[in-house]
């Protein structure tokens, strides 16, 4: 069976670092998700006030396996057959 993963898309914010908001999102992640495989910071924000880092940011991709429902992943044959099971000519053929 082939793994499937899927991607999504978190933003988060910190008055500390870099590194605190990137924690902080995989922190949040792990609280609904399993099966975390990477986490990508795509985007580095900081927010500047008079001159002076007030907070960071980041866009952050994480990506985890979904887990598959064995019973609903395996396909049976419908016993129809398929209108395109004949050969087909190609219309190059002389």
């Amino acid at each position: 069976m082939a793994n499937i993963v899927k991607v999504i898309e978190l933003l988060a914010e910190s008055e500390k670092s870099w590194e605190d908001p990137v924690r902080t999102a995989l922190e949040q992640a792990r609280k609904t998700l399993r099966l975390i495989r990477s986490i990508g910071v795509e985007d580095f924000e900081a927010i500047v006030t008079a001159g002076e880092v007030q907070a960071y940011r980041i866009n952050a991709k994480i990506s985890f396996d979904l887990e598959a429902d064995e019973s609903k992943t395996q396909l049976k044959p419908c016993g129809r057959k398929s209108a395109l099971s004949g050969s087909l000519e190609s219309p190059l053929a002389e």
